[in-house]
C-alpha cells in the first residue's frame, strides 16, 4: 500500500477530520510561500519581508509597507486547487470538522468550505484603526497610496503582523477542533511558526498526518508522512 492510499484509508476510517494548512497549501494556485528556496523570504528588498510585515514597520513606514503589501498580498485573481476542492467535498461529507489555515488568502471559502478558521486574518477585511469602520479589499487594492477611512483614520489590513497576537476566540475554537478530532492532517507547513506550530501538540487522537515537502518537527511522532506534491496528493484521493 503506498502512502496516499494509506491516507485514503484513514480518512475513510475516521469520523471527525480536521485540516491544518499552511502556506504550501495554495503554492499549486499560484501564491508564493514564505520559507522555500523561491519563498518571499529569500527575495531581496529594501527591508526584509519579515520587518515589513511586522506591526511597528507598518505603522513607522506605513507607505512602504503597503508597497509591498499590495505587490506580494494580492491574490484576488487566484482560484482554488485540488486541495481546498477536495477538503470542500470532505465538509460536504460530514467528515470534516474545520479546516485551521495559516493562510490569507480566502482560497478555503472560494472552493467553498464553511468552517474556517483564519489564524493569521484574511486579506478581504481591513478596518479603520480610529472608528473601527470595515472596508472589503477594494480599499487596499484598488488605491496606490495610504488607505484612508473616511474619518481620516489609517485603514489596516485585519491580518496578523508580526508582533500582534493571534485572535483569542480563534485560538479557543483551534484547540478545541484539534483535542477532539480523530484525524489531523497537517498539510504545507513547515510547523516553523509559533503560536500556530504549538496548536498541533494538543492533538490526542488516533492519527496524524503530515503531508509536506520539508521535514518538521512533528515527523517523527506523525502516524503517516508524505513528502509530495500537496496537489498531486489530492487529486489522487477519492
Amino acid at each position: 500500500m503506498d502512502k496516499i492510499e494509506k491516507l485514503q484509508e484513514l480518512i475513510d476510517g475516521s469520523k471527525t477530520i480536521v485540516f491544518f494548512g499552511g502556506a504550501g497549501v495554495s503554492t499549486a494556485s499560484g501564491i508564493k510561500d514564505f520559507r522555500s528556496k523561491d519563498g518571499l523570504y529569500n527575495m531581496k528588498y529594501d527591508y526584509p519581508p519579515e520587518e515589513i510585515l511586522s506591526h511597528s514597520f507598518f505603522i513607522s513606514k506605513t507607505e512602504e509597507f503597503y508597497k509591498f503589501y499590495r505587490d506580494k498580498m494580492n491574490c484576488l485573481d487566484k482560484l482554488p486547487n485540488e486541495c481546498h476542492l477536495y477538503l470542500t467535498k470532505l465538509e460536504e461529507k460530514g467528515k470534516l470538522k474545520a479546516i485551521i489555515t495559516q493562510n490569507i488568502d480566502g482560497l478555503h471559502q472560494k472552493a467553498g468550505s464553511k468552517n474556517v478558521l483564519e489564524l493569521h486574518g484574511s486579506i478581504y477585511r481591513n478596518r479603520c484603526m480610529d472608528c473601527n469602520q470595515f472596508y472589503d479589499e477594494k480599499i487596499v487594492f484598488n488605491s496606490d497610496s495610504i488607505p484612508k477611512c473616511s474619518c481620516g483614520g489609517l485603514i489596516k489590513p485585519e491580518v496578523v503582523l508580526y508582533e500582534e497576537p493571534l485572535d483569542s476566540e480563534i485560538i479557543n475554537n483551534t484547540i478545541k477542533y484539534i483535542s477532539n478530532c480523530d484525524l489531523l492532517i497537517v498539510a504545507g507547513t513547515s510547523l516553523t511558526v509559533y503560536p500556530a506550530s504549538g496548536f498541533i501538540s494538543y492533538f490526542r487522537g488516533k492519527n496524524l498526518v503530515i503531508i509536506n515537502k520539508m521535514t518538521t518537527s512533528y515527523d517523527n511522532v506523525a502516524d503517516l508522512v508524505i513528502d509530495d506534491d500537496i496537489e498531486y496528493v489530492f487529486k489522487n484521493l477519492k
